[in-house]
């Protein structure tokens, strides 16, 4: 076929009505699109085609990418960032465009698209996705089978990511620091802001590897409760507790935080856990969590956000971060977290915008990714090794334009009398 790249590019300007945004390389070489050293979305085979034939948008382009049948060449943030604009945000408006069938050049371009891409039917998705689901959203045994997806890919490539501090949340970054000094100083931070002492009593939900549980019995003697439902990183994290010395501090349990009865506790941490909940259980989380705290206990509730919709019931889970990442994740505004906190009882008493600190986290993720790229694949798979790369990359721009934020909300059980136990300048932690 000659000069597919022109071909396409055309077609996909006739479909959508606005010039590309990146120039195409086609799999016979050619290419076509802005000129410059604008990024080139590089499609290495006409079954990219059909994927987006069948699913027009953000799924059928990610099946693609993770099935190796689309790359980028030059810049993937600016690759991402450009695509978001001209897919994403165009929303309803895209949409229509593409389902616009009546108009003549409309369907002479959906045509002409059909007979580049070959024979039908379209490719099966890769193997990394999400098969079909059953049952209620976030109940005990749904919640388990989407937190397992995620986080058992595997602890020796969650280790090639994230580095020795296997701290997998925004960093708290300082300028010239590393990303090990970074999440060593957001758990600093978060223990400083819960006030905790020699003997507290804190339950961590969603411990992970145990790092937020180490460093606050370490630094500063809290006898803790991790719980996360991921066998494979309550194993990883006992082995670590053991080899620091502090078993007798700090217990592992692989249970969901909904089954928790051992009350109370002093102080309570959540941190990149509450995206897993739903809005259907936000208000279960949170009175669980008030039930588990004494009167004056804290509260640090670290979680991303997004924008509010005007319209909040057209809100829908990210095709891509549903199919392939985050399975049932959903993320909330901050105002309506604030709301189901104070509405369960708490009273909150600060919140700390970090967008632009994840942002740096998860550009360092990548550049972790790609320096053990061959290693990655090994570990894991090419087509989830390809996942992550576009999941993180993709996040960064999204942190970085403001699309998502991340905040640490910290709220205190504040008993009848009204003593708080907060110091009365905020941001003055400790104590």
């Amino acid at each position: 076929m000659a000069d597919a790249a022109s071909r396409l590019t055309t077609l996909a300007e006739d479909l959508l009505g606005v010039p590309l945004p990146v120039r195409i390389r086609a799999w016979d070489g050619s290419e076509a699109g802005p000129p410059g050293d604008a990024p080139v979305l590089v499609l290495r085979s006409r079954r990219a085609l059909r994927r987006l034939l069948w699913k027009p948008g953000e799924l059928g382009l990610a099946r693609a990418w993770v099935a190796g049948e689309i790359d980028v060449d030059g810049d993937l943030y600016e690759a991402l960032d450009r695509l978001a604009g001209f897919i994403w945000e165009r929303g309803a408006d895209a949409k229509d465009t593409v389902h616009a069938v009546r108009d003549p050049r409309v369907r002479a371009a959906i045509r002409g698209l059909v007979k580049i891409a070959g024979p039908w039917p379209p490719p099966a998705p890769p193997a990394e996705e999400v098969r079909r689901r059953t049952g209620p959203l976030h109940t005990k045994r749904r919640d388990k089978e989407a937190i397992s997806h995620h986080y058992d890919v595997g602890n020796d490539f969650y280790e090639l990511v994230l580095g020795p501090s296997m701290v997998y949340s925004c960093a708290y970054w300082t300028q010239g620091g590393t990303l090990e000094d970074a999440q060593r100083d957001k758990l600093d931070l978060v223990c400083r802001k819960l006030g905790l002492k020699e003997g507290d009593r804190l339950l961590d939900v969603g411990c992970g590897w145990g790092s937020m549980a180490i460093h606050a019995a370490r630094e500063y003697g809290a006898r803790v409760v991790g719980v996360t439902l991921s066998t494979a990183q309550a194993v990883f994290a006992r082995k670590r507790i053991a080899d620091e010395g502090l078993t007798d501090r700090i217990e592992i349990r692989v249970q969901d935080y909904r089954d928790v009865r051992d009350g109370p506790y002093d102080a309570i941490s959540s941190i990149g856990m509450a995206e897993h909940v739903g809005a259907v259980r936000y208000r279960e989380y949170a009175d669980d969590l008030y039930a588990l705290l004494k009167p004056g206990g804290r509260l640090l509730n670290h979680q991303i956000a997004r924008r509010p919709e005007p319209d909040e019931t057209a809100y829908h889970v990210d095709p891509f971060i549903d199919a392939y990442v985050f399975p049932d994740g959903e993320l909330a505004p901050v105002g309506r977290t604030t709301a189901t906190l104070e509405e369960a009882g708490f009273e909150v008493r600060d919140i700390e915008a970090i967008r632009e600190h994840y942002a740096l986290t998860l550009r360092q993720w990548v550049a972790n990714l790609e320096a053990h790229w061959a290693q990655a694949q090994r570990v894991t798979s090419p087509g989830r090794a390809r996942v992550w790369r576009l999941y993180m990359a993709a996040s960064a721009v999204s942190f970085e334009r403001n699309r998502i934020g991340v905040n640490q909300i910290l709220a205190v059980k504040t008993p009848e009398s009204g003593a708080s136990g907060m110091p009365l300048r905020a941001r003055v932690w400790g104590g």
